[in-house]
């Protein structure tokens, strides 16, 4: 794969790079409508997957929080036309690494020392590129280490970018009024945690210490000695991503196992710790040869606040979301309904949100449930599609619910999509046995 040596880091170098992605798009329209207005054919697909490249192209070049949001998108499964979800996932595992000489140099800035110094062996090879850092093999005093390296000006970037995309994302959630500011602060916020690693061991310590009473899960060792603000050292993990153990054919009792480890570790954070790990796709995870779940990033941690952490699992309950009385109570307290809202407008809300909780918490009202379950994926498509083609809900501000939910509706939805790939079954309250 291409390496690179350099990495834009200036608003003005980022800007221009999407810039001219959004000229290659441009052309790439005015292909799809030649070909429309000459042919007659309609080859929507084909844009999408052009485009689609074009967009991962620009972006992989970048990294930092622009590749970041492709890889949170990539998991909207019913939400993005496919080819975005294919391109979009490749920055889980697929992004051109450093060139050898730039991370030689990012090591010492960060570290101090030439690799070679610091390490017995240091392999110059990525092992793993995402989208805020890569991953290289070392070796020291007889301990396999994972040496995960932040790339050049990542940090620095985040507010520009998001700055950048700020118009885009409000015409595609319509949102509107000064109020918006909260959501985007709340990504920033988030973002820039992630470029802490000091915060990332600690949170890796705290949790993997934790969680250590669920079995079939396991965790690296954390070495404080190499890890600074821009570098983290960890024990070197044996095993395949998740997303290759779900490829492979496995039997069912293999896919429940695992999947009820992974659903017993999310509950366990959730309603153990109201700390939990909000980016679930598979590149965080590996399945080892004892078909063992190891969990090897935590960079992304969601705090749940009390006031926000009741109403929304009282959301969840199938007795409260048929009680109008409660529930709009409920979507009064998360900010969903709010004091402005004209009558036709809560009655519009109430409705929207019945359908949404009926079917989004339907795992959480039997003590099984099985991700593989057809009919429940075609509902939610369906369901986002409905939305989707609402005129009526896109001329009404999209600027409601609490800050919060950013965080804790995309751990659930990674966390859902997990299991569909995996084709669990699991058993729902299973998890409660390892809470305090």
């Amino acid at each position: 794969m291409k390496t690179l040596d350099s990495i834009p880091t200036k608003k003005i170098e980022r800007a221009t790079k999407l810039v001219a992605t959004g000229a290659k798009i441009g052309g790439n329209y005015i292909r799809y409508y030649g070909e429309k207005l000459l042919t007659g054919t309609d080859n929507k697909s084909k844009l999408n997957e052009n485009n689609a490249k074009d967009i991962y192209d620009g972006l992989k070049e970048l990294k930092g929080s622009a590749l970041k949001v492709a890889q949170m998108l990539s998991m909207e499964k019913n939400l993005l036309p496919q080819a975005y979800v294919e391109q979009f996932g490749l920055s889980q595992f697929s992004v051109p690494p450093l060139s050898a000489a730039l991370v030689r140099k990012t090591i010492r800035n960060y570290l101090g020392e030439a690799p070679e110094v610091l390490f017995d062996t240091f392999s110059y090879e990525s092992e793993n590129a995402a989208s805020i850092g890569q991953v290289h093999r070392a070796e020291k005093e007889g301990k396999h280490l994972a040496i995960k390296i932040q790339y050049p000006g990542v940090s620095n970037s985040i507010s520009s970018d998001l700055a950048i995309v700020k118009p885009i994302a409000l015409k595609m959630f319509n949102l509107k009024g000064k109020d918006t500011d909260r959501y985007f602060n709340e990504v920033e916020e988030k973002l820039l945690e992630e470029t802490d690693y000091i915060q990332e061991l600690e949170h890796s310590q705290y949790i993997s210490d934790a969680a250590q009473q669920i079995p079939n899960l396991r965790f690296p060792k954390y070495y404080p000695d190499w890890t600074t603000s821009r570098t983290l050292a960890m024990d070197w993990m044996e095993g395949i991503h998740l997303s290759e153990y779900t490829a492979e054919k496995r039997s069912q009792k293999e896919r429940n196992f695992l999947g009820q480890t992974l659903w017993d570790f999310y509950m366990f954070q959730i309603h153990g710790l109201k700390k939990v790990q909000a980016d679930p796709h598979p590149g965080n995870f590996l399945v080892d040869a004892e078909n063992h779940l190891i969990a090897i990033d935590f960079g992304c941690i969601k705090t749940i606040p009390d006031e926000f952490y009741h109403p929304y699992f009282e959301l969840s309950k199938k007795e409260n979301i048929e009680n109008k009385e409660v529930f709009d109570c409920l979507l009064k307290e998360l900010e969903i309904l709010l004091p402005t809202d004209s009558e036709a407008e809560q009655h519009y809300f109430t409705n929207l949100f019945q359908k949404m909780m009926r079917l989004f918490t339907l795992p959480f009202h039997d003590t099984s449930f099985d991700f593989a379950n057809p009919t429940f994926w075609e509902d939610i498509t369906n369901l986002s599609k409905t939305f989707a083609e609402d005129d009526q809900l896109r001329q009404m501000n999209g600027n409601r619910g609490s800050k919060h939910f950013i965080y804790m509706n995309r751990t659930f939805f990674g966390l859902y999509h997990l299991l569909h790939d995996l084709e669990a079954t699991v058993e729902t309250e299973y998890f409660k046995k390892y809470l305090p």
